[in-house]
């Protein structure tokens, strides 16, 4: 028997401390067995994490909205978390369960004020997609326009800020939250605010069109229309514009060349938004893109945007140059700059600059195309994370660009999963090049 849906916020809050004491309960259960053990007992202590990252993945899933995004988000930290809980997490961003009908069709009627049989002409009860923070229905209008109708679950934007308080705890007690607290305050703090403007579906609707006035001459990206007549905070009805998922793009109908294509365009979107229109696409995990064999990208689900400051882009700008051209003092100046270092701590060991430099710059750093599919830049990210701590008070989150980061990181997983074969060096210096020089002789 299905379980009744989680809406109420106290029933959330029920369901979220509910968690916390059992994920911290088996941690401290794990600690004490661990000081009356002279060796650790690695295979026990992996069945542990297993069930404490399913408990926190199911429930996840279950509650959706701000706790599920937060944990698509470490989904996409990859090796970066015990890989138990990287596996578990990774199911948040394949599919979450789906809302029963009834629920959605309550909410879409109170929102835009009339039965479901006077708004559309059909809306399917089975979902088209199913999301963190609402699910998406496909429907037809009375004029014969077919449209997909994002639907925002009951409750999720009350429940956002009592969620991620339940969230940031259970991660703490269960021991995952190796960061000091400064660092923990601002990440939760710059996610809480990208969420708010997520559960505004009017902002997003407003995103949608400005990324169609940015990209409107990139006849190879394809952004869905806004259906303002049946569009609320709560409802955004859009175009129907479809494509083929990462899943589908496979060697029987995407060659080599035409996957190298969108791996090119892919970087010049992500390049663009950020360097030319310093406004990006804040969410960019595999479900939010889809492909076409002529090569074409459609790109949904405009909720997290983040504009950018001028200067933290000319910031990054000369971060990256500077990396580029191993000049290790101006890195650590233009650091300053983006507010990742801490400005009254000496200089940093030009060595420590250098090695990251070293593994990072590997996919821009050769005139041969560089195979994604076979890349292990991140397994050699993961192996130095603990150097971190030498300097640990050396550097602080840089807040206002943490969604770079994270854009950055999120482009490289997907063409990892495309297979893309390309050599970006000079893509890239075109978009480092000094103001007035073009980017627009990429394909």
């Amino acid at each position: 028997m299905a379980k009744k849906p989680v809406t109420s916020r106290r029933g959330r809050f029920l369901k979220l401390a509910g968690m916390t004491a059992s994920v911290a309960g088996q941690y401290a259960g794990q600690r004490a067995r661990k000081v009356f053990r002279k060796d650790d007992d690695e295979a026990a202590r992996s069945q542990n994490y297993t069930r404490m990252a399913d408990q926190i993945a199911d429930t996840l899933g279950e509650l959706k909205g701000a706790v599920m995004k937060v944990g698509q988000i470490a989904s996409q930290t990859q090796d970066f978390l015990p890989k138990e809980f990287s596996d578990a997490l990774q199911r948040l961003q394949k599919e979450a369960p789906p809302m029963p009908f009834s629920v959605i069709q309550r909410q879409i009627e109170s929102e835009l004020g009339q039965p479901i049989s006077q708004l559309f002409e059909y809306l399917q009860e089975k979902p088209y997609a199913a999301a963190s923070i609402g699910q998406v229905h496909r429907a037809r209008l009375h004029d014969g326009t077919d449209v997909i109708v994002k639907v925002q679950y009951p409750g999720v934007d009350e429940s956002c800020d009592s969620d991620l308080k339940q969230l940031r705890m259970a991660l703490k007690l269960g021991g995952l939250l190796k960061m000091p607290k400064e660092t923990v305050d601002q990440l939760f703090g710059e996610i809480r605010e990208r969420l708010k403007e997520e559960l505004d579906y009017l902002n997003e609707a407003n995103n949608l069109k400005l990324f169609r006035k940015f990209h409107d001459k990139d006849e190879w990206v394809l952004i869905p229309g806004v259906i303002d007549s049946h569009s609320t905070k709560r409802v955004l009805t859009l175009e129907l514009v479809e494509g083929d998922h990462i899943n589908e793009v496979t060697q029987d109908r995407y060659d080599q060349d035409t996957i190298n294509l969108i791996g090119h365009r892919i970087f010049r979107t992500m390049a663009d938004q950020l360097f030319k229109f310093q406004c990006i696409h804040g969410d960019p995990h595999a479900g939010n893109f889809a492909y076409r064999p002529d090569g074409t990208i459609i790109m949904y689900d405009f909720g997290c945007v983040k504009k950018l400051k001028p200067e933290i882009v000319e910031a990054y700008r000369n971060v990256l140059v500077s990396a580029l051209d191993e000049d290790y003092q101006a890195v650590d100046r233009y650091l300053i700059d983006l507010g990742a270092r801490v400005k009254s701590q000496p200089a940093v060991d030009a060595a420590y600059y250098a090695m990251w430099r070293d593994i990072l710059i590997v996919p821009f750093d050769q005139p041969e195309p560089y195979d994604f599919a076979e890349s292990d830049l991140h397994t050699h990210v993961a192996s130095k994370t603990s150097t971190v701590f030498k300097y640990l008070d050396y550097f602080k989150p840089p807040v206002e660009s943490i969604f770079i980061d994270r854009m950055i990181a999120g482009h490289y997983w997907i063409l990892k999963r495309l297979g893309v074969q390309a050599a970006f060096r000079s893509d890239l210096e075109q978009y480092l090049a000094p103001a007035g020089e073009s980017a627009d002789t990429v394909p």
